[in-house]
């Protein structure tokens, strides 16, 4: 494992959190006045939206848009989670598939069973882990219906705040989901950007929360940076990256290398750092990139590069393919506020 440290601190007076690896910037987490990702509401259904497949609720925080839901009526009472941030006009995106989710444990109301997350591939550990789960819900019964995940994160050397973290996501799991009467309301918020940080950025790591922290680790400047549309590669060459209202822009150069390999080793390079940048950024949507001249016989390469730069994210992205311009098209999810509206 790299030398990591998270910073917790303010920036701007909100609320912020970075991860540093070996020295550079992987992870930035900074509060926005937005109903965040993973708050629960109780909604009251408006209106349903023919056509698509979705229907309109009213919320506290505004308008909640709620997709691929059929047999409710205005007036109904539904609980739903935010699963994203709301674009400038839009109503928030919600879902009725709840999730309690903390660092060791998530539980799921609607599937039942207790699991264990795929990438624990030791037996031993995963029987371990399973007898723990069973050793808590024995005593204290999930929710009807509900079931749980032991996340990557758990392991039976933890026995004690595994068994926590599902005894306060099951008693969380029980006070919610029997609260479905009454008007529209907030009943949970989802988790700020330190917690986030302490429930997501699980591996070995040091840890400065001091007050002061972020200006400790120069922060201020590479923040700022991530504002501005480009980036340098290592190549010498660079790229831009400029979100507009329908989608975002990357352009690739190769600077004052004009050698015939230019244009692939420039791409190469960009592919490997985007995801990077796009996750810093806080940037979803469509994204489209222009890559730098290069044969088309290598965009089989670049696209491979790409694909394994995305292994390692958590946010949900889909490489769309190459279009007749020669462009290469992504489709990310919205699940951060863009860096841009909050800096």
């Amino acid at each position: 494992m790299k030398g990591s440290t998270i910073v917790l601190d303010q920036w701007k007076g909100r609320e912020a959190a970075a991860l540093l690896v070996d020295g550079q910037l992987e992870d930035l987490l900074i509060d926005a006045d937005l109903p965040r990702p993973g708050s629960i509401y109780r909604g009251v259904v408006e209106r349903p939206m023919k056509g698509q497949g979705g229907l309109f609720l009213r919320t506290p925080d505004g308008n909640a848009f709620l997709r691929q839901v059929k047999g409710l009526s205005p007036g109904d009472r539904l609980l739903v989670q935010v699963t994203g941030y709301a674009e400038p006009g839009k109503a928030i995106p919600v879902t009725n598939r709840i999730l309690f989710k903390s660092r060791y444990a998530i539980v799921t109301p609607g599937a039942p069973g207790i699991n264990v997350s795929r990438q624990i591939r030791d037996d031993e550990t995963r029987d371990a882990l399973l007898e723990i789960a069973h050793d808590v819900i024995s005593e204290n019964p999930l929710p009807e219906g509900a079931g749980v995940i032991l996340r990557s994160s758990a392991h039976p050397d933890l026995a004690n705040e595994v068994m926590d973290d599902l005894l306060a996501m099951s008693d969380l799991a029980r006070a919610v989901l029997a609260d479905t009467t009454g008007d529209a309301e907030l009943l949970v918020e989802g988790d700020g950007p330190h917690a986030l940080a302490w429930r997501e950025w699980v591996s070995p790591a040091d840890l400065d929360d001091a007050e002061g922290a972020f200006d400790r680790h120069e922060l201020g400047e590479t923040i700022e940076a991530l504002g501005k549309a480009r980036v340098a590669l290592p190549s010498g060459g660079s790229m831009l990256i400029e979100p507009t209202s329908a989608l975002v822009a990357v352009d690739i150069n190769t600077g004052g290398d004009t050698s015939p390999a230019a244009g692939l080793k420039a791409n190469i390079a960009a592919m490997r750092d985007l995801p990077r940048q796009l996750r810093l950024r806080g940037l979803g949507g469509q994204i489209v990139v222009d890559p730098a001249p290069m044969v088309k016989k290598d965009r089989r390469q670049v696209e491979s590069v790409l694909k394994a730069a995305l292994k390692a994210e958590t946010t949900e992205t889909v490489v769309a393919g190459w279009t007749t311009l020669g462009l290469l098209e992504l489709q990310r999810k919205r699940d951060r506020v863009a860096l841009r509206e909050v800096i």
